[in-house]
């Protein structure tokens, strides 16, 4: 018995829809959990050839476990604290201290890529604190969820400089790191005297779709599939994970800081999230410059705009 048209297209339409699933279900997995494996990371969009895009469009990233590569100049000590994971992190004491400044990385890096900002805050006085989130480092597990699970690390990490007996604690991040401060702000109701944050992007959605344009694919309906998918296998509601909307509650003084050449974070974005910030807040821009350390290409202005925010704002 031969199908008529319409229940081949019925087939066609299912078939095509369990395999852009299962598709996004491996990419979710892969985006959100570290290997084991010493094989090299996948390069970045923009440096991949058209086959090798095609290729990790229908496989997946390869994304080893983040890994130090370097430790601080100055004294230091390690600890191991307990959070929702076991969080390793440098502690660095600076003589006469003004405060504590805690460094949480992005996505894909690890507390050793904060050690140039650490340098600058000791510069300034601070003591710092340098975190490996989970999954990251020498931190448990192989698991990331870009900043939603980390807030809760984030808030294990504050309270322990503050039952030190610190009194002037203030959080820096990039990218995910700076998400996971806005997150753990808006859920945990933390009191930092004052937060620095680079790059956040707007929402979960926004930034799995940026991932997507660096690729020249079509955002709809791929991001939204995975978003799911990667929500599902890691125990949240992506699409809830939304730092424009966690700015609204937070009220502390804030320095965003951005890139205007930004392909994984736009100018809307920050320009959202920038509006709903609550508190005392400055922005700063620094042209030529994309989703990247700052210190490389703006250094001068970098340590001038967070020198002033700290005199300005929160130096006793």
């Amino acid at each position: 018995m031969t199908l008529s048209i319409k229940q081949k297209y019925i087939k066609i339409f299912i078939i095509s829809f369990l395999v852009i699933n299962i598709i996004a279900f491996f990419h979710a997995y892969k985006f959100t959990h570290f290997s084991a494996s010493t094989s090299e990371k996948t390069k970045t969009p923009n440096k991949l050839t058209t086959l090798e895009k095609a290729k990790t469009l229908f496989f997946g990233v390869n994304n080893p476990k983040p890994k130090n590569k370097r430790f601080p100049s100055q004294k230091f000590h390690t600890l191991q604290i307990k959070s929702n994971k076991r969080i390793e992190c440098w502690l660095i004491k600076n003589q006469k201290s003004k405060g504590t400044v805690i460094l949480f990385h992005g996505y894909g890096s690890e507390k050793s890529s904060m050690i140039d900002r650490s340098n600058e805050f000791i510069k300034l006085g601070f003591s710092t604190m340098l975190v490996d989130f989970m999954g990251s480092g020498n931190s448990e597990g192989n698991q990331t969820t870009i900043g939603y699970k980390e807030a809760e690390q984030v808030k294990t990490i504050f309270d322990c400089v503050k039952q030190s007996g610190e009194n002037n604690v203030i959080l820096f991040g990039t990218s995910m790191g700076a998400v996971s401060i806005m997150k753990c702000i808006n859920e945990y109701k933390i009191k930092p005297n004052a937060i620095i944050i680079e790059c956040p992007f707007g929402s979960m959605y926004q930034t799995v779709c940026a991932r997507f344009k660096k690729m020249n694919a079509p955002t709809f309906p791929m991001a939204g599939i995975l978003l799911f998918w990667g929500g599902i296998q890691n125990g949240f509601w992506g699409f809830s994970h939304n730092p424009t909307e966690y700015a609204k509650n937070i009220s502390c003084p804030t320095l965003l800081l951005y890139g205007e050449n930004d392909k994984s974070v736009s100018k809307k974005e920050i320009n959202e999230i920038y509006k709903n910030l609550q508190g005392v807040k400055k922005l700063a821009i620094y042209p030529k410059t994309g989703h990247e350390n700052y210190l490389i290409k703006n250094k001068v202005e970098w340590t001038k705009d967070v020198s002033d925010f700290l005199i300005d704002e929160i130096t006793p």
